[in-house]
């Protein structure tokens, strides 16, 4: 779906209107270019225009017509500081100007309600006064219509019929811009800046609630989950109850009535129209509501088809991918019960593919109920450390400690860990939240003993252990840490099929 801004350009003096050029939303004043690769800058023309040209950092490119749709490409670029200004030509003398344009790294912030979860929610004043990054663009796409427990108008319903779902610009970080920026985008990006000295564009589209089919490509879809692709898709077992239920009250039942929450809707509206942007990669904070199904075999289907699909529609097969891994929260209730099986499911999909890693969160998380845990400051920069470390090869302390191998003997279990030249514990106790398993396949809380980088595990109520965890519960209080105090990442023998 491409979203066009009209320009129409007045000739002074003729007294009518000349040819209107266009060119798609996506590009406008204050936006960041990735660099090192194609930009294809496109828009659409009326009035029968015979040449097209934009002119950008040395580059005057002559545009490719095809109707009323023009695209002209311009060849790779270096990352440059400079604000300068993008000119598209129509035909000899009509023109438009797209002022601030700078050349850098690209990133997607996509998921659900934490990722969408605002700067000016965060109660960090600070964080948006002094939000004056001239290096730091955001192109936020405002939903226009939430998923809040109320019946959709007559209104919102042709809105989402007509995939009006979001609306959104560049802008340059200001305390003015910043407040409703997503905070995790921003906290990433201000790091990922800082870090890496060229300037960084964030694109956001996220929703509240949002399961992974609502992103999932259209192309994917069809080839692997037709049976969503129906009006009873809430009748589909990839929909939590949760979703299930909130979907049927906002359109009072009616199954024929388009969703956000609908397979595939987010992703033509949110995230297609970007399709031709070259980013550098992308950073995802989602899986609250499909982790409600406790299916790990079927929610790694999904998230594998979700990156692999998104990673065909911008042909870059190994295009980054860093998750955030789901928090604790305290909470007994059936909708979180699964949220241990879900952490593993991110991590068995991190270790499965090619570009794809996670940041740990589970002393991050919340300790109540809200699903929403306030500290998403360290969430961005242990992203944007992340990024530095994985994407660009920078020195920077990207994770906390991973088990590695485990061996089994005298009736121990010892452990192993990478990322751990100090292993140790915050608060000078023993690791807490290690288990033992026998033959019967019961758990048991474990002793646990630093040792190095390893981790020794014993139990009084199992002699004979053939498997050990970590971290397994919804609820946590994690201690152990490595010499960057970066948390160890919750650890399974748990097996997924495929």
């Amino acid at each position: 779906m491409k979203i066009a801004k009209t320009i129409a350009i007045m000739l002074l003096g003729i007294g009518h209107l000349a040819a209107e050029i266009t060119v798609d939303s996506i590009f406008a004043s204050g936006m960041v270019l990735q660099q090192g690769q194609i930009i294809p800058i496109t828009g659409t023309v009326t009035g029968g225009t015979k040449s097209v040209t934009v002119q950008f950092a040395g580059q005057n490119v002559k545009a490719e017509i095809k109707g009323k749709l023009w695209r002209a490409k311009l060849q790779p670029m270096e990352a440059s500081a400079e604000s300068r200004t993008m000119i598209i030509t129509q035909g000899d003398s009509d023109s438009l100007t797209l002022d601030n344009v700078r050349v850098g790294e690209v990133w997607l912030a996509s998921g659900q309600s934490n990722m969408l979860w605002r700067l000016n929610q965060t109660g960090d004043r600070n964080a948006i006064a002094s939000a004056n990054h001239p290096q730091l663009s955001f192109y936020h796409n405002e939903p226009q219509i939430h998923t809040s427990p109320r019946p959709y108008t007559d209104k919102e319903k042709q809105m989402l019929k007509n995939g009006e779902m979001y609306v959104g610009s560049w802008a340059v970080s200001s305390p003015n811009s910043a407040p409703r920026m997503s905070a995790v985008g921003f906290y990433f990006g201000r790091k990922l800046q800082e870090i890496l000295g060229v300037p960084v564009g964030i694109i956001h589209s996220s929703l509240g609630g949002s399961e992974m089919m609502a992103w999932m490509p259209t192309k994917v879809a069809s080839k692997k989950y037709r049976s969503c692709l129906t009006p009873k898709w809430l009748e589909s077992k990839y929909m939590s109850d949760w979703v299930r239920g909130r979907a049927a009250f906002n359109n009072k039942g009616d199954t024929r009535a388009p969703h956000p929450y609908q397979p595939t809707y987010l992703y033509k509206t949110g995230i297609q129209p970007w399709e031709n942007f070259p980013i550098a990669g992308v950073i995802w904070y989602q899986g609250e509501s499909d982790a409600e199904i406790q299916d790990m075999q079927q929610n790694a289907n999904l998230l594998q088809d979700l990156i692999t699909g998104w990673r065909a529609e911008w042909k870059a097969p190994d295009l980054p991918f860093l998750m955030v891994q789901l928090p604790r929260i305290k909470d007994n209730t059936p909708l979180r019960a699964y949220w241990p099986e879900f952490r593993h499911v991110q991590t068995h999909v991190a270790d499965k593919l090619q570009g794809v890693d996670y940041i740990v969160t589970t002393d991050l998380g919340s300790t109540n109920s809200d699903v929403h845990p306030p500290r998403k400051l360290e969430v961005g920069e242990r992203l944007a450390n992340l990024a530095a470390a994985q994407v660009y090869g920078k020195d920077t302390p990207a994770s906390g400690p991973r088990v590695k191998n485990v061996a089994i003997e005298d009736g121990r279990v010892v452990l192993s860990f990478e990322h751990a030249a100090e292993l140790k514990t915050t608060d000078a106790q023993p690791p807490r939240h290690f288990e033992l398993a026998g033959k019967d396949g019961k758990y048991h809380p474990a002793e646990a003993t630093i040792s190095g980088s390893q981790i020794i595990l014993t139990s009084s109520q199992v002699s004979s252990p053939v498997a050990a965890r970590y971290a397994w519960a919804t609820f946590l209080t994690p201690n152990l840490v490595n010499e960057h105090n970066l948390p160890a990442a919750p650890f399974s023998p748990e097996k997924i099929g495929k």
